[in-house]
């Protein structure tokens, strides 16, 4: 029993945020199931079961909507915060760091330590793929659920065609209509409104005990410090 509440306590993060995504997953389809079937109902059209809604175009489009977007947040400011920063805030680091810092500071190659990660200690082009491996997954995976998106939201929008007795449009077709768009940056103008409200409200805000946040008791000016 220690062993598993060690596993636990270590992974509390992770596990405390894949319980919530699960939780939160299957409240969005069973809202969104009612959501639809109050609209069948009013249309005169039978209502779906849970299993053929999270099965469908609509469901999909809805959730890769909402992951692409999260994504790209931490795809862009992985990459923005090597260059740029923000004097006082947590988020960011101090003046003289901008850039991707010396192989020393990053521990690399001949400069790598004994507990180091393997690829982090060859210094050749494993070591340049390794080190920017995180932005590059992160990029990936905003790729995949964007492109997820586009097709699930193709699936749903010529579904809405035939409802209403117009013609399909191709997938190209559907990448330059409104309703592609729209989807895509109502949901990217959230994520940078998020991101960079958390960049400037960490130079003058505090949360005791958060590594999202600098000391309680350091001064506006500091930048970089966690608590």
């Amino acid at each position: 029993m220690s062993r598993a509440r060690e596993v636990v306590r270590d992974n509390g993060l992770s596990l405390a945020f894949g319980g919530l995504l699960l939780a939160s997953l299957v409240g969005q389809a069973l809202a969104g199931a009612a959501d639809l079937n109050e609209q069948r109902q009013a249309e005169g059209l039978a209502a779906l079961s849970l299993g053929r809604y999270v099965t469908s175009s609509s469901f999909a489009v809805d959730v890769m909507e909402n992951w692409q977007s999260e994504y790209l947040q931490f795809f862009l400011y992985i990459f923005a915060t090597v260059w740029l920063v923000q004097r006082g805030s947590a988020e960011s680091k101090e003046a003289h760091a901008i850039g991707t810092e010396t192989d020393e500071e990053q521990r690399v190659g001949a400069h790598a330590r004994p507990d180091s990660p393997a690829w982090a200690r060859t210094g050749d082009w494993r070591t340049a793929l390794f080190s920017r491996s995180l932005g590059l997954v992160m990029g990936s995976i905003f790729l995949l659920t964007w492109g997820a998106m586009s097709v699930a939201g193709w699936a749903a929008y010529n579904s809405e065609q035939l409802t209403s007795h117009e013609d399909p449009v191709s997938w190209l077709g559907y990448l330059g209509r409104p309703d592609f768009w729209s989807r895509t940056f109502q949901n990217w103008q959230s994520e940078f409104l998020a991101v960079g409200s958390m960049v400037v409200f960490a130079v003058y805000l505090r949360h005791r005990g958060s590594p999202e946040s600098k000391p309680v008791g350091a001064a506006h000016g500091d930048t970089g410090a966690t608590g």
